[in-house]
């Protein structure tokens, strides 16, 4: 279940759904069982649950949750944002089947409560939190009474993951058929605890007019195009990798990348260095070459060897127009050019120019921004202060199409997105990875698999981003503490073993 929907196209699936012959009676009933399950499986000894319930479906989902845990035995207590006069027609028949007392939805909801069910807004949430809601959140988060949220937590767009006012800081949240962008983008996905994806009964078949372009990046989206080494191949067949490294001052930012580009796969790596640097890299290398490459033309003369298929630039470059050039030689080439760090930074007064050699190649092009050397090669996608919470996902599709290339806007929730409008979210990297140099060894790991992804019946250049990065987040987290960047190549053969297995 790799598709993330957005709040639209999930209001799409349920529509389409019922168009099909499945009463939107029946999947609400299904969503709050679904819930009510998750309440009993976490807190079975809990006596008393609270339930609070807005004034759309969300609302109805929670009805529907309070009803089965009364039959569970609970002693619940359902509080109300609104009338019951103006619920949704599905959410108005199940309100007629809770027994209970219906309350106005306040602070005093929380007395006594052993768990608190938060079906107050879902995904499609489209304005801040205020008010009486805003001091209800407040005093649930404050409290130490676990909420399980209904989709998403109260407050959280599911679609951007951004906080709209306030949020509830859940336990745990329940949702439906398949997950939001919410759920995996920061900071959405910090408010949500553990997520339980419930099959409520949603038509597989409504993905096919939908047709979603966001993906969880897992390994399933791309390691049937993994290129694993095969019996009859060899070091010529794996693609030669060029990591192009900084003067002799700023070496150590190549050497990481080259390492990452060996490590995942690249049968060849050669680190094109200056020649007051030559000697300091070759003294730090062994089965990584090193090449003497002094400016733009002996990295042009390097690349027109056609069996050197993909280039890295920017870890340790340097900032100014002897990058620009290094940049705009590479781009000439026939090879996969993979852009980062000073590599994307040197273009920030220019970037037009970066694009349209981008634009006029055939080889695929990568840039690998975080959110600082995002914001100066797309100030126009960039947050602004003030502004509604912009959505990384967007801007990451966004900044691809203006491009030309695949986009890996690194953070804790890597964007990876393509000009064709695909985009993976990964939600799997370690914080561990928040340490000088794992950004470069990422640039070189997709370098490597790029190196791959130019041979025949290989790679393509998105799954092969997707694949870097999931692969980055997997060996920091088999590392664990103390993680330094020189450990995370060292950590792929535990990572490749493991998918081996799958």
């Amino acid at each position: 279940m790799l598709e993330l929907l957005t709040a639209k196209e999930m209001s799409e699936a349920d529509r389409l759904t019922a168009e099909r012959g499945v009463p939107g009676y029946d999947l609400m009933q299904n969503a709050g069982d679904a819930v009510a399950d998750e309440v009993f499986r976490r807190f079975p000894q809990a006596e008393s649950v609270s339930v609070l319930c807005g004034p759309g479906n969300n609302g109805g989902d929670g009805f529907v949750a309070a009803h089965a845990l009364q039959q569970k035995g609970y002693r619940v207590r359902l509080g109300l944002l609104g009338s019951l006069e103006k619920l949704p027609a599905d959410a108005a028949a199940h309100a007629k089947r809770w027994q209970g007392k219906v309350e106005p939805l306040s602070e005093a909801l929380l007395d006594d409560a052993d768990v608190v069910i938060d079906a107050i807004f879902g995904a499609g949430l489209a304005r801040p939190i205020e008010g009486d809601i805003a001091t209800l959140v407040e005093a649930l988060n404050d409290s130490d009474i676990p909420a399980i949220a209904v989709d998403v937590p109260t407050g959280i767009d599911g679609t951007t993951g951004a906080v709209r006012g306030v949020a509830v800081e859940a336990e745990a949240t329940v949702t439906f058929f398949r997950l939001k962008p919410g759920h995996l983008l920061l900071p959405g996905r910090l408010y949500c605890g553990e997520i339980t994806l419930a099959d409520i009964g949603i038509l597989e078949s409504t993905l096919e007019d939908i047709a979603p372009r966001a993906y969880a990046n897992e390994p399933s989206l791309w390691l049937g195009d993994f290129p694993w080494p095969e019996p009859g191949g060899h070091k010529y067949s794996r693609g030669h990798a060029v990591i192009v490294s900084g003067p002799a001052d700023a070496t150590g930012a190549a050497r990481l990348a080259a390492r990452g580009a060996l490590r995942v796969g690249a049968g060849l790596v050669t680190v094109a260095s200056p020649e007051d640097a030559l000697s300091i890299n070759a003294s730090q290398l062994t089965a990584i070459m090193v090449r003497s490459v002094d400016g733009a033309k002996d990295l042009a003369e390097l690349l027109s060897d056609t069996r050197k298929n993909a280039v890295v630039l920017g870890p340790g470059l340097g900032v100014g127009k002897a990058a620009c050039k290094m940049v705009q030689a590479a781009l000439e080439s026939p090879a996969a050019v993979v852009v980062d760090a000073d590599g994307l930074t040197s273009f920030a007064d220019a970037p037009e120019k970066l694009f349209k050699a981008v634009k006029a190649r055939q080889a695929p092009t990568v840039f690998t921004p975080h959110m600082g050397e995002f914001a100066r090669l797309f100030p126009d996608l960039s947050p602004k202060e003030g502004g509604d919470p912009a959505s990384k996902l967007d801007a990451a599709r966004e900044a691809a199409k203006a491009s030309g290339a695949v986009i890996a806007l690194k953070g804790s929730d890597t964007v990876v997105a393509a000009p064709d409008g695909r985009a993976s979210i990964n939600a799997d990297a370690s914080p561990w990875l928040a340490t000088a140099g794992t950004g470069d060894v990422l640039a070189g790991m997709i370098g490597g698999l790029m190196a791959q992804e130019m041979l025949d019946e290989a790679m393509p250049a998105f799954e092969a981003v997707s694949a870097a990065v999931w692969l980055h987040g997997a060996a920091a987290r088999a590392f664990g503490p103390g993680l330094i960047s020189e450990d995370v190549p060292e950590m792929l053969p535990d990572v490749f073993r493991e998918l081996l297995s799958l």
